[in-house]
This record gives structure tokens, sequence and C-alpha cells, in this order.
């Protein structure tokens, strides 16, 4: 069988800039893809990744060190209490994300991309995952990225998405199913540590999200064909403090950003230098 090289990108919000530092180690180390998946934050990257692999890695570098991503989510905080006073849903105008997107990406259709790119949204109305294969990205990267109270849903055709996360936080099934043979799987990092009990009220629901989020990508690495060769790289988090992460909650902190992407870059780096 021929090989066929696929990048599985996870979600993550602010901590998806581990994914940048996994990418760049990959670069050094001279993996290409033949096919990029990508789920909320990881569809950001993967669009930008398949739109352009000679430039991605410089491209995202920049995304994450200037201005862009703050103003995402800049809106002060009477902006965000207007913003949901009149939605009742949301926190956060689309917009921005739309307009950053629109700057970022050419060609402007799926199909059109260098490399093969497919991204998933979770479809309100029917409560299932849904992969956007063909039509204009921009769209599709928006509903991969809404996510629920940030966010507004995402209308495309006649049905409204929100973030991928919901249903595929780290899609790897999806890579295998399109005839991948080798999989590099670009995540924020959560799955290296351990989660811990919840001790106070606003715990319960991220400790339960979390273990929902973690539990389909960790059903999927169990059940993965014989034969296929799958590398998870590591983002080097340090060892968690006690308690629950809240990393989660603080989505406009970008004060980390460059740890981020420097520490994954290392510990990817070496993972990829000791199995050559």
């Amino acid at each position: 069988m021929e090989s066929r090289v696929a990048f599985v990108l996870g979600g993550g919000g602010m901590l998806g800039a581990h994914e940048v530092g996994m990418l760049w180690a990959l670069e050094d180390h001279g993996v290409r893809p033949d096919l990029v998946i990508g789920t909320s934050i990881g569809a950001l990257h993967g669009a930008l990744l398949a739109a352009d692999p000679a430039t991605a890695v410089e491209r995202l570098t920049g995304l994450w060190s200037d201005d862009s991503v703050r103003t995402v989510f800049g809106a002060g905080l009477l902006a965000r209490m207007w913003t949901l006073a009149r939605s009742g849903t949301h926190l956060h105008s689309g917009e921005p994300l739309r307009r950053m997107l629109t700057d970022l990406l050419e060609p402007t259709r799926l199909e059109d991309l260098a490399v093969p790119f497919q991204c998933v949204a979770a479809c309100v109305e029917t409560a299932m995952a849904h992969w956007f294969t063909r039509g204009p990205i921009i769209p599709a990267v928006l509903a991969s990225s809404a996510v629920p109270g940030l966010l507004p849903p995402v209308r495309v055709g006649d049905r409204h998405y929100y973030d991928g996360g919901l249903v595929h936080s780290i899609p790897v099934g999806r890579a295998v199913h399109l005839g991948a043979t080798t999989v590099y799987v670009l995540h924020a990092g959560r799955i290296e540590r351990d989660l811990a009990p919840p001790r106070r009220p606003w715990e319960v629901g991220l400790v339960a999200f979390e273990i929902a989020r973690r539990h389909r990508f960790f059903e999927e690495m169990a059940a993965l064909p014989d034969g296929l060769a799958v590398h998870v790289l590591p983002a080097g988090v340090p060892p968690r403090k006690a308690g629950v992460d809240l990393a989660q909650l603080r989505y406009r902190t970008t004060s980390d950003i460059a740890a981020h992407i420097e520490r994954a870059y290392r510990a990817s780096m070496a993972y990829l230098k000791e199995r050559a």
C-alpha cells in the first residue's frame, strides 16, 4: 500500500499554540502531510497548512506572535456584556475571526487547497458531526471554531454549527477512514495530564466536559487497525499543579503563547529524533 501521511490537529483554544511548535518540529524534521484533518483551532491551523505547506509554520508563528489572535476575543468587558445582552447566547461577535480568515486564506474553496483538508463541526439541528469536504473554506473553519457561549453558531446552508470539539476533539478516526497509513497527532497538551476530581461547583462542568472530550479520542486510539503508525506528538507541558486545570477558562490569556510554541517544538523534535 502506498504510504499516506496525515496530520490530525485537535482543538484547544489558546493552548492550541502548542500545535504550532509541533508543526515547526515536523517541518524541521522533513515530514510533510498528504492529508490534513482539523477541528476547532486545529481547523484554522490545518486550513493554513493545507493552503501553503511551505509557508504555514512561518505564517502561524507570526499570527500567534502579533495582535491577530488577541483581536478575535479582544472586546472589553462592557462590549462582551453588550453582545451577550443583545444575543442572549454568546459573548463575542464572529466577525473579527471572519475578517482574520479572509485576510489569511487563499484559495477560498476546500477543493482548491494544495493538500487535501477536511474539518468537522457539530450540527445543532441533527446533533451529529458534520465534515466539511468541499465548498467555501471560511464558513467551514468558522463553524468548526464556534465555541458555544463565546461565539454564535455559524449558519451554512440551512443548518447551524458549533465547535467541532464537541463531537471530535482529536479526530484520528477520520484520518484512518480516509486511508492514512501514518498519522501525526497534534494537540493542545491536555491529554498529557491526568484529570483531578473537582472541588468547587464550577469545576464540575469543566471536568465532565473534559472527560467527554477525551473519551472519544482514547476510544479511537484503542481501536486503531494493525499496521497503522500513529505518533502522538508531545507538547512538553509541565506537571499540573494541584486541582482542576482552569486554563480553558482563560481563553483571552496570551502571555504564555511563546512558551507553548517553544516547549512543544523542543519536546516534539526530541520525539522525532528518537524515532528517526
